[in-house]
């Protein structure tokens, strides 16, 4: 048998390392007392941001575009604090989740424009509900659910693959059905749910394919996956965008104006359009509430053509 290489023997050890750390916060942090925690996840946050990795550089240069700034300075690194910590609080409730009842998920949620969604589905039609990764949309999924409407969604195939496990069994714990975000039978059976009236929801300001749609977002090229419109544009379901944040110790969210299909052009100008349609939707509740946008990856052309070369 020959023995692994170097590489493959680390990236084994640290695919393990993970695993071992989320099995921990769904045990460990999920029995903690709440205080605790919480004060835990603050300092961790700050040693995170203190460390100034390369995923708290890759933040700043986010928040450079979303505060109109060429360089980090100050106010950046003051704002990315807070990012850190609002992320932080995410994975906390992430682990905790589990533990919280039905009163606290629906009592704690702060949010307008709700109707527009149950007024689709009470009539049959199904929603797309698209999100950008801010806020807790984990929450958000479970406040659907306890809301009398169980959605489809997708997720990334992590590794280990027992980590992806890990993922998948949480969210179908809070009630939702998982599928992994790779391939057509993935979008076959969102398309299923949808027109049999039932709500989809996704998290599509970082494309992670190969497919993606080049949208103007915050004055630069930025790349979002076309899934979003895709479904709505095939089944006929609305394609409601929906932005979150943190008020205090409430969840808060906005739920947006559907973005219609457009008359005229053919399916990829439409998908186009609504994608585009959808980013300044994103940009209008990021630069609202930018403590609450947790992106620490590459979205602009920009970053990710440097990241090819």
């Amino acid at each position: 048998m020959k023995a692994p290489s170097g590489d493959s023997a680390y990236a084994s050890l640290r695919n393990e390392v993970m695993d071992a750390a989320y099995a921990m916060g769904w045990t460990v942090v999920r029995k903690m007392p709440e205080g605790a925690a919480r004060l835990a996840f603050t300092a961790l946050a700050d040693r995170t941001w203190h460390r100034h990795g390369s995923g708290v550089r890759q933040l700043e240069r986010n928040l450079c575009r979303v505060l109109g700034k060429d360089a980090v300075d100050d106010e950046v690194r003051i704002l990315s604090k807070k990012v850190l910590r609002s992320y932080f609080r995410y994975w906390l409730e992430v682990f905790r989740l589990p533990e919280y009842d039905r009163a606290r998920i629906l009592g704690r949620m702060r949010i307008t424009g709700e109707k527009k969604i149950f007024a689709n589905l009470d009539a049959g039609r199904g929603v797309v509900l698209a999100l950008p990764h801010m806020g807790n949309y984990e929450h958000a999924g479970a406040w659907l659910v306890h809301k009398g409407h169980p959605f489809t969604t997708v997720a990334e195939r992590l590794k280990p693959e027992s980590l992806y496990d890990r993922f998948v069994e949480f969210r179908e714990g809070l009630g939702m059905e998982v599928l992994p975000h790779r391939g057509a039978s993935a979008f076959g059976r969102m398309a299923q749910r949808l027109r049999a009236g039932r709500p989809v929801c996704l998290v599509v300001d970082r494309d992670l394919t190969a497919n993606g749609v080049d949208v103007e977002f915050f004055g630069a090229t930025a790349r979002m996956p076309a899934v979003s419109a895709a479904l709505a544009i095939q089944t006929g379901a609305a394609l409601i965008p929906v932005t979150l944040w943190y008020e205090g110790r409430y969840w808060a969210a906005r739920v947006h104006e559907e973005i219609p299909v457009p008359d005229v052009g053919g399916r990829q100008e439409k998908i186009q359009a609504m994608t585009q349609e959808m980013a300044l939707v994103f940009q209008e509740g990021i630069a609202a509430h930018p403590q609450d946008w947790h992106m620490l990856q590459k979205v602009w052309v920009e970053d990710l053509a440097g990241n090819r070369r």
